[in-house]
């Protein structure tokens, strides 16, 4: 790597590479070696980085990507909410770099949005302990800060496309992990009611007609809200329903 060390916020062990096959897997083969919360891994590029449900996240110099090793205490099922800490997070990083003109949205699950492109994907892997319970959790970000891939069913954009330049790699790891520590203290002590409420405010699509691809079918119908664990809320033509997991895309027609 070619630009200088960062400077984080103490609890971060950084492992930096020139290219790997995919930092979210060598952060597991980290956590899964034994290595602590904060454990970050931080790469120049990819050679087989990927996003939600197995789709290739096409990774070449000059973007962020990086993954971090969590360990949070408490039931599984709150592991998903640490995608939104994430993506708060780095709202408000980019919103400190590069002003709030950006009028960056949210899109559920894990994406961030400007002038309706995908600017970040965040993807969350986790893995059980043998005795039970949630061992650890893996946040995985990609942003396109000089590129963006074409040609993709969602379409994608750069910092560098919407006119905005002068934020490296470096700078925004930098005020990602500083922004970071704050959003999961406050997860941690006040739950996801603050977390929830400041995602909704940036929210992309809430009130509007939606398409939910789920596993085996894809439901459209109108996004209502962010249920307290993290769901998306739609209301379809059997009325309201949760979804857990899924792709949202803008309805047809």
């Amino acid at each position: 790597m070619t630009d200088g060390a960062p400077s984080l916020p103490q609890g971060f062990l950084l492992h930096r590479f020139d290219t790997v096959g995919s930092t979210n897997d060598e952060a597991r083969r980290l956590a899964r070696d034994g290595a602590p919360e904060g454990t970050l891994v931080w790469a120049a590029a990819q050679s087989a980085g990927r996003g939600r449900r197995g789709h290739l996240w096409q990774s070449p110099p000059g973007n962020l990507y990086l993954s971090l090793v969590m360990r949070p205490e408490g039931p599984a099922a709150r592991a998903p909410q640490l995608g939104f800490v994430a993506a708060l997070a780095l709202g408000e990083a980019l919103d400190q770099l590069a002003g709030p003109h950006l009028q960056l949205r949210f899109k559920w699950p894990n994406d961030v949005l400007i002038n309706g492109g995908k600017l970040a994907g965040i993807l969350l892997e986790s893995e059980m302990a043998a005795a039970g319970g949630l061992d650890f959790v893996i946040i995985g970000i990609g942003v396109n800060l000089v590129s963006a891939p074409r040609d993709l069913e969602y379409p994608a954009t750069s910092l560098a496309d919407q006119d905005v330049s002068g934020i490296t790699p470096v700078s925004l790891l930098e005020a990602l992990a500083a922004h970071f520590i704050v959003s999961v203290e406050r997860w941690r002590n006040e739950g996801f009611a603050p977390v929830r409420a400041a995602w909704l405010r940036r929210a992309s699509g809430i009130g509007e007609a939606i398409r939910v691809r789920l596993e085996r079918l894809t439901i459209d119908g109108r996004f209502l809200d962010l249920d307290y664990d993290g769901a998306l809320v739609l209301d379809g033509k059997d009325g309201p329903r949760r979804i857990a997991a899924g792709e949202v895309f803008p309805a047809l027609g």
